[in-house]
């Protein structure tokens, strides 16, 4: 990576920190900032992507990538049914579905499955992360890295969903990465995910904000 990449990789972790702070802060909605922040970062990515060589197929990245993220819809909606017996979890994931409910949930499909989740898998499992497998660090070093960037990145919400997905589904998308050496896996992967969680969410949860 040159030092433009590593610069490029900061703007885009200020500019995903800014826009998470400005909605915590109430000064913006959830819809209205964070999927074209998100977007300008993809296009930036898509023009900086590095040379590198999938280890796996787009076909078979694509399936790998789509089945684990209907597991793992599977998965959260099982924890959000237990951890809905913790008053702090309710009133967290209360305070984060707020604004989701009353947003059109076909607004919600385009903005977070054509804006947001493409943004940020170009961007930190495609750009940054395979960037940073190219230098010293490897593959699996790589992964690690972007996936606690993208943590960070998320903190300013403030919101435990947010951050919980960051942690638990950037993990697993990060690792989708450094399997395919490639974004379609993690790509797939997040719109899947993200797509089940809006059109059919939680029953004890309700409409879900994207992460």
């Amino acid at each position: 990576m040159s030092t433009f990449d590593y610069l490029v990789v900061a703007a885009g972790l200020v500019a995903q920190m800014l826009a998470w702070r400005s909605v915590s802060r109430g000064k913006r909605e959830v819809l209205s900032v964070v999927p074209f922040v998100l977007a300008a970062m993809g296009v930036v990515a898509i023009v900086l992507y590095p040379d590198t060589t999938a280890k796996a197929s787009a076909g078979e990245a694509a399936l790998v990538g789509a089945a684990s993220g209907v597991v793992f819809w599977g998965a959260t909606r099982l924890f959000v049914i237990v951890a809905d017996r913790w008053a702090f979890f309710r009133k967290a994931v209360a305070a984060a579905y707020g604004q989701a409910s009353d947003t059109p949930l076909a607004r919600e499909l385009l903005l977070s499955l054509l804006l947001a989740v493409p943004g940020e898998e170009l961007f930190w499992r495609g750009f940054t992360q395979q960037s940073l497998a190219l230098t010293g660090i490897g593959a699996a070093g790589a992964a690690l890295v972007a996936w606690v960037l993208y943590v960070v990145a998320n903190l300013p919400s403030r919101s435990l969903p947010i951050i919980t997905a960051a942690v638990v589904a950037g993990f697993l998308w990060g690792v989708l990465g450094w399997w395919s050496a490639g974004v379609v896996a993690p790509l797939a992967s997040h719109i899947l995910w993200t797509g089940l969680m809006l059109a059919l969410p939680p029953k004890a949860a309700g409409p879900v904000e994207s992460a």
